[in-house]
C-alpha cells in the first residue's frame, strides 16, 4: 500500500480523537457502564431558508452552488407544502435547500466549522451553551455563508444565513454539550435562558 492510500484511508482527524480521548473522557465523566451508552454524533444537518427566491430564482441557483461548496455534496431543494398568501407563496415553490451529513463527511464538516468558519465571524465570542433541544441535540444559525472560506467571496450575489443541527445519541443536553465541548465546540457561558438555534 502506498503512502497516499494509507493516508486516504485514515478516518477523519477530529473522528479518531473522538474514538481514542473523547470516549474516555466521557466514560469517566458520565459514569457509562456500558460502551454504547457514550454519546456520538450520528448526523449534523445544514438547511439553508430562501424565502426571497419566490421573487428571484437566481438566489436559489446561487444557493445550491454555496451549500455544494461548503459541504462537498449536492443539496436537496426544499419546497413550500402549502399556499401562504401573505407571503405570496404557493405550495411547491423552491424555499430553500439542505443537506444531511454521516460518517467521514459529518467529521469532516464539524472540525472545519469550528476551526475555520467560526472563528471568521465577525466578533466571535463563542457559540450558545444553551441551544440544545431537551433531547441531546444541538442548533446554530449562522448569519453570513461567507465565513465559510469554500465560498468563493467574489461569486456571492446575496448575504444568506443557514441553520446547523447537530444530531447526537445523548440521552440529555449535558451529555451531548460536553460531547461537543470535548470535540473543540467553543462555546460562551450566557445565562439560563436562550433560543434554540441561536445566532453565532
Amino acid at each position: 500500500m502506498t503512502e497516499s492510500t494509507s493516508k486516504r484511508t485514515q478516518p477523519p482527524r477530529l473522528k479518531r480523537e473522538y474514538d481514542e480521548k473523547v470516549r474516555a473522557k466521557l466514560q469517566e465523566e458520565f459514569s457509562y457502564k456500558n460502551v454504547m451508552e457514550i454519546p456520538r454524533i450520528t448526523k449534523i444537518t445544514l438547511n439553508m431558508g430562501l424565502g426571497k427566491a419566490v421573487g428571484e430564482p437566481k438566489i436559489m441557483v446561487s444557493a445550491v452552488e454555496e451549500m455544494r461548496a461548503i459541504t462537498g455534496r449536492t443539496p436537496v431543494v426544499t419546497k413550500a407544502k402549502k399556499d401562504i398568501a401573505t407571503f405570496k407563496l404557493r405550495k411547491g415553490h423552491k424555499i430553500g435547500c439542505m443537506v444531511t451529513l454521516r460518517r467521514d463527511a459529518m467529521w469532516e464538516f464539524l472540525e472545519r466549522f469550528v476551526s475555520v468558519a467560526l472563528p471568521r465571524v465577525r466578533d466571535f465570542r463563542g457559540v450558545s451553551e444553551k441551544a440544545f433541544d431537551g433531547r441531546g441535540n444541538y442548533s446554530v444559525g449562522v448569519k453570513e455563508q461567507i465565513i465559510f472560506p469554500e465560498v468563493d467571496y467574489d461569486k456571492v450575489d446575496s448575504i444568506k444565513g443557514l441553520n446547523i443541527a447537530v444530531v447526537t445519541t445523548a440521552k440529555t443536553d449535558a451529555e451531548a454539550r460536553s460531547l461537543l465541548k470535548h470535540l473543540g465546540m467553543p462555546f460562551r457561558n450566557m445565562g439560563p435562558v436562550a433560543a434554540q438555534g441561536e445566532q453565532a
